[in-house]
């Protein structure tokens, strides 16, 4: 044999066992990389999406392009040309996808400085939910593990659309409820209802061929929706996605959910003027194929959930069972799910110096679950145009004390941040929750509240006082009157409040009780600011 033949033949030899080699290898160095969170994702499977793929052949030339344009970005903002940066800081994310900070700035940019450059309310609402959609759909798909981006989406729910700093606040509550309502409906007041209600969904299968499998007949209701609806409607490119969810929403409340359709005769309108009504009313009318639509519905909703929404089902589901009884309509709720979330995907790639990240991020948790008992149950009408009722959510207050006892143990250390903002945290929320309780005619409830902020911070704590050793009546019209002195505005609200509270438990639920202290604490307000 030739010299260069046999060299030739060595190096073959050498290369194949090298494959082989690497191949045993893979497995464990791919499970060693997401165990160590060493990955821009922690699903080894998925690979690059194609924008990286894209972003990756440009080569070495990439970075300078990208800071070049960082620094354009940068110089439009600060002259205020916000639309300007738009095109370059989309370039920036098509060509670096796993910046971060990009990803931020584009949504934020669109949220807050662009939507409130428009002239109308939904302009505004199309730019604020453009920003949210941004990050969640697609930022977040790119870079999965990275904590702040987590942050900044749930401050934006929690802030520009739970918050009242926008003059449109009001519109983009209503617009939230409304779309989150048509995706998911309704949920069961009932704890146990509710928790079933969402698993259903979680545990739903993935594919129309996994649903036929286990509810035979769905197939066929879909074919049938798919030849009735697809030559209905051109709007349906596809029957079995959102399209189809709102148009049940509409039938769900002019069937039944909705007072004002039914006050108004909606039904019979519909009737009379909409063969599309009729046709659906026939479609999810009939009872032989229950059992097809709820399990075909379950699918449908997961399928946009995590196509559309970037959502995990699952975690929707442990989040209720283990938090409350969670109203996805409320936009504090996806503030909840979204630092929750990254507080525990992001962990792994940060540093000892970066806890006041994973700190800001659990603090966004406490403060969604704050907001959620104070005004986490809402009342939606479909038909209605005005803003959705919240009220008081109650069942909440055992889990924010159970995170806060949580997080005072990771944070105990922190300095400058840790333990003792939550101890601070834990005392105004259980003082202003007796208020709540006391104001909604819960006394027992707003008793027992006392006793416990007595227990943990007066003469239970370590240097003991009497500050909640009051009457409950007593505490509640000194910390309720001193609010009202430093912010009256609120008043009325909570007025509002407990007279809702009181009409629809102590009347709705026959407890009498309920309703005479609503009136009376209604009664109490009054007089002071006419005295």
């Amino acid at each position: 044999m030739k010299p260069d033949r046999l060299i030739q033949t060595i190096a073959l030899v050498v290369l194949a066992a090298c494959l082989v080699i690497g191949e045993a290898m893979l497995p464990s160095i791919l499970a060693r990389s997401e165990r160590h969170s060493l990955r821009y994702t922690n699903v080894a499977v998925e690979g690059a999406p194609p924008i990286v793929t894209l972003g990756t052949a440009i080569g070495a030339l990439r970075g300078g392009i990208v800071t070049w344009l960082w620094i354009r970005v940068h110089l439009m903002q600060e002259q205020g040309l916000y639309f300007e940066v738009m095109s370059d800081a989309e370039l920036i994310t098509r060509l670096q996808p796993r910046f971060p900070q990009v990803w931020a700035f584009h949504g934020h940019n669109m949220a807050y400085n662009i939507s409130v450059a428009t002239h109308t309310v939904e302009e505004r609402w199309e730019w604020v939910n453009a920003g949210i959609r941004l990050v969640r759909d697609e930022g977040l798909r790119h870079n999965p593990n990275d904590i702040v981006l987590y942050k900044e989406l749930a401050f934006w729910l929690a802030h520009k659309i739970d918050g009242y700093s926008d003059d449109a606040n009001l519109y983009y509550k209503e617009r939230f409820a409304r779309e989150w309502h048509q995706v998911l409906g309704t949920p069961p007041e009932d704890d146990a209802d509710r928790i079933a209600w969402i698993r259903r969904i979680a545990e739903a299968p993935g594919t129309l061929a996994a649903v036929e499998e286990r509810v035979p007949g769905t197939a066929d209701l879909a074919d049938r929706l798919d030849a009735r609806l697809g030559a209905y409607e051109q709007r349906f490119r596809t029957v079995l996605g959102r399209q189809l969810l709102t148009d049940v929403a509409m039938w769900q409340a002019v069937r039944a959910q909705s007072e004002i359709a039914r006050r108004l005769g909606y039904e019979d309108e519909f009737r009379a003027r909409s063969p599309f009504f009729n046709m659906l009313d026939e479609l999810l009318g009939d009872p032989s194929q229950q059992a097809q639509w709820e399990a075909l519905l379950a699918h449908v909703r997961k399928r946009v959930l995590i196509d559309e929404y970037n959502m995990d089902p699952v975690l929707m589901y442990e989040f209720t069972r283990d938090l409350g009884p969670i109203d996805w309509r409320h936009p504090q709720a996806h503030a909840l799910y979204w630092s929750r979330r990254g507080a525990e995907w992001g962990k792994g790639r940060l540093g000892s110096d970066d806890i006041y990240k994973i700190l800001n991020t659990d603090r966004m948790q406490i403060q969604a679950l704050q907001a959620l008992a104070r005004s986490g149950r809402i009342s939606f009408d479909p038909f209605s145009t005005g803003v959705p009722g919240r009220f008081p959510e109650p069942r909440f207050i055992d889990s924010i004390e159970s995170l806060f006892e949580e997080l005072y143990v990771k944070y105990y250390d922190v300095r400058g941040g840790g333990g003792e903002t939550f101890i601070t945290f834990l005392q105004n929320f259980l003082g202003s929750s007796v208020r709540e309780w006391y104001r909604s005619g819960e006394i027992e409830k707003a008793q027992s509240l006392l006793d416990r902020l007595d227990e943990l911070f007066g003469r239970g704590a370590l240097v003991q006082h009497n500050e909640y050793a009051l009457p409950l009546d007593v505490f509640v019209k000194n910390q309720t009157f001193g609010e009202y002195d430093r912010q009256p505005h609120i008043a009325p609200s909570d007025i509002s409040a407990s007279l809702r509270y009181g009409f629809r438990i102590g009347i709705g639920r026959n407890r009498p009780e309920v309703y005479r202290e609503a009136l009376a604490f209604a009664r109490q307000v009054t007089d002071y600011f006419k005295g």
